[in-house]
């Protein structure tokens, strides 16, 4: 008697079965392609956007920068050069190079660029020239007569500091040029800072500042993303 009524009070079998059901299993999620495709194109066009919106604040926030610290040498990155003498530009470079130099922040210029073809004169020899001119002894003077652009320029600087055993470096550019260059001297194995010029063509006007600020952005991209990936640092 007492089994039969355990069994008749016992609900197990029943509700199993009733788990196990199929309006009592767990719905699986399913595979959605599209929304997978859709989240990650989303991602990517976030990145597309807010990547150069946030190296233009880089080139703009380091523009406005001027690192003086004791190094061994002041960098003159070249400019255009006419028949030996600096363009605007290059002697903008030029003077506040030489009022570092003055000022003690080191004890040597480094001057660099090569030449066109058709010049008598490189953009280096071309610097040179202008800081002897103005009192800059001739052993405080080193002139590298290589390269078409940034990243050559300091290709050969690189392998210049190598001889000389220096190792830090004030680079004197114009304003929105000073964080690519301190990352192609940092990939030359140059402990570098910037000291941008304050006056020349570059700094003229909003659009001057705007355009240059913009091309910046994207050669700075271009050196991080392909230049140092293909090794062609």
């Amino acid at each position: 008697m007492t089994l039969e009524v355990e069994l008749a009070e016992s609900p197990e079998p029943q509700e199993r079965a009733e788990d196990e059901s199929p309006e009592h299993r767990p719905r699986r999620r399913r595979f959605r392609p599209l929304v997978w495709i859709l989240r990650i194109f989303a991602v990517l066009l976030a990145a597309a956007i807010l990547t150069p919106v946030a190296v233009g604040w880089r080139v703009w926030y380091q523009a406005r920068q001027d690192e003086r610290p004791k190094s061994d040498a002041i960098i003159v990155l070249g400019a255009a050069q006419y028949n030996g003498r600096p363009s605007p530009t290059l002697e903008w470079r030029l003077r506040h190079a030489l009022s570092l130099y003055r000022k003690g922040v080191a004890p040597a210029i480094v001057t660099v660029g090569g030449k066109r073809e058709g010049d008598r004169f490189t953009e280096a020899e071309a610097g040179r020239n202008w800081l002897l001119q103005r009192g800059v002894p001739q052993r405080s003077v080193v002139a590298v007569p290589e390269g078409s652009d940034t990243l050559q320029s300091m290709k050969a600087i690189g392998t210049a500091f190598q001889r000389l055993k220096w190792d830090s470096a004030v680079i004197v550019t114009d304003p929105w040029h000073g964080l690519r260059s301190k990352r192609m001297a940092e990939g030359h194995g140059i402990d570098a800072a910037a000291s941008p010029t304050r006056s020349g063509p570059s700094v003229q006007t909003r659009d001057t500042q705007f355009h240059y600020i913009v091309r910046e952005t994207g050669g700075y991209l271009w050196y991080v993303t392909v230049a140092r990936v293909t090794g062609r640092q």
